[in-house]
């Protein structure tokens, strides 16, 4: 399978005001998607997957602060990635290559008896 991953990061919560910084984020709300670009499902689309959640950021030192208008997603997806840990986004990403393996090939299937 050849599996790419992308992060959306673009929403966040926000200290009004912390140690004299305006729009601190404290909070990401994130989505992590799978998409298989190497198969197809029967209307020539690629497999996808999803997993999502929020992941409180550390704001004890914000002595590197920068100013909420200057962030990128790439910045707040490395906040994102560094408090999981990298054993947690492996996890993540090796649970959506198995969701999405299951909808390839699936192991069960629901059906419905015609009346």
């Amino acid at each position: 399978m050849a599996i790419g991953y992308t992060w959306d990061v673009s929403t966040v919560d926000t200290y009004p005001t912390l140690d004299g910084n305006a729009d601190v984020v404290y909070n990401v709300h994130w989505r992590l998607n799978a998409e298989d670009d190497a198969n197809q499902d029967a209307d020539g689309n690629n497999w996808t997957a999803t997993v999502y959640g929020t992941q409180s950021v550390d704001t004890a030192d914000i002595s590197d602060f920068t100013a909420f208008a200057d962030l990128s997603a790439s910045d707040v997806q490395g906040w994102v990635e560094t408090a999981m840990g990298s054993d947690a986004v492996t996890a993540m990403k090796s649970g959506l290559d198995a969701q999405i393996a299951l909808l390839i090939t699936p192991t069960s299937v629901t059906k419905t008896l015609s009346s």
